[in-house]
């Protein structure tokens, strides 16, 4: 997607999630290159990711949990 090849979301109902497990400068420089995109792009949601306290690891799930409670 970053290179071209693939298309990024097409429509509001479609889901991109950044789950990233690596090195916080690694993970602070994606989110920085993905937040600097944001401005041109026609579809996003800000979301406050706060992790989940019974598993961090599981931010899909609080996601969908959160869709569900809304």
């Amino acid at each position: 997607m970053i290179a071209g090849s693939a298309s990024g979301r097409t429509g509001p109902s479609q889901t991109t999630l950044f789950d990233s497990v690596g090195f916080a400068i690694e993970d602070f420089s994606a989110l920085r290159y993905v937040a600097d995109k944001l401005s041109a792009a026609p579809y996003f949601d800000e979301l406050d990711m706060l992790a989940d306290p019974d598993d961090p690891r599981d931010l899909f799930g609080m996601l969908m949990r959160a869709k569900g409670a809304a």
